[in-house]
């Protein structure tokens, strides 16, 4: 079961809340969840749970609290408006700082992982640059990646994106990446749009969000998840 903590950013000493779990049997490491646009919401809450329950310590930030703390909105164009707004004042130090604060948090007690979705999937490819301590990084349908695909990397990252999704061009996205980056793997899902880790929305196909999952397990139990 989660519970909320309190952490605080380096940059400014913001104190924000984060949804926290315990693992569940062996302890493999830990996660670190960075969320949507929407908050966090239940599509959230059950991937930390999802992760502490394959033995994982959670962290799950609540990224947008310093607009409104405690921030949930709905899947739909009025929550999207606003989550999108709180993204772009947010800007880029925040949620990097916010980031380190929860890999600081968990550094000691073995190796870090960090897994993003949409708005989070951005951040996880820049945290993989800028934030100090990640074990390996894997970034969901984020799409801000093209744009900062020119980064150096500091850890292991996967890339993950539907082929049906109206936002993100899959097929170019995967060719920046594989000139910048070409050692990162780009999975492109053919069933699936945007979303699609969120079990039951409408461009969610659970076999690929299965297989996108034990992908980035794959990758965390080949750089210390153990």
């Amino acid at each position: 079961m989660a519970k909320t903590i309190t952490l605080r950013s380096g940059i400014d000493g913001f104190e924000f809340t984060a949804l926290h779990a315990d693992p569940q049997g062996q302890r493999l490491g830990a996660v670190i969840v960075i969320q949507e646009i929407f908050g966090l919401d239940e599509y959230v809450q059950a991937d930390v749970a999802r992760w502490a329950a394959q033995g994982f310590e959670v962290i799950a930030p609540s990224m947008f609290d310093r607009q409104m703390r405690g921030f949930l909105a709905g899947h739909d164009a009025q929550g999207f408006e606003v989550g999108r707004r709180f993204a772009q004042e947010s800007g880029a130090e925040n949620p990097v700082s916010d980031v380190q604060a929860c890999v600081d948090a968990l550094k000691d007690k073995g190796p870090v992982f960090l897994v993003g979705y949409c708005y989070g999937g951005t951040v996880a490819w820049r945290a993989a640059a800028q934030v100090q301590g990640l074990a390996a990084a894997a970034s969901y349908y984020g799409g801000g990646v093209t744009a900062l695909a020119g980064l150096t990397l500091n850890c292991p990252v996967i890339c993950h994106f539907g082929r049906k999704d109206p936002h993100i061009p899959a097929d170019q996205v995967a060719e920046v990446i594989g000139k910048t980056h070409p050692e990162v793997p780009v999975h492109i899902y053919e069933r699936s749009g945007h979303g699609f880790n969120n079990d039951g929305r409408p461009d969610s196909d659970l076999a690929d969000a299965q297989l996108a999952r034990r992908r980035t397990l794959d990758l965390f139990r080949a750089n210390g998840a153990a």
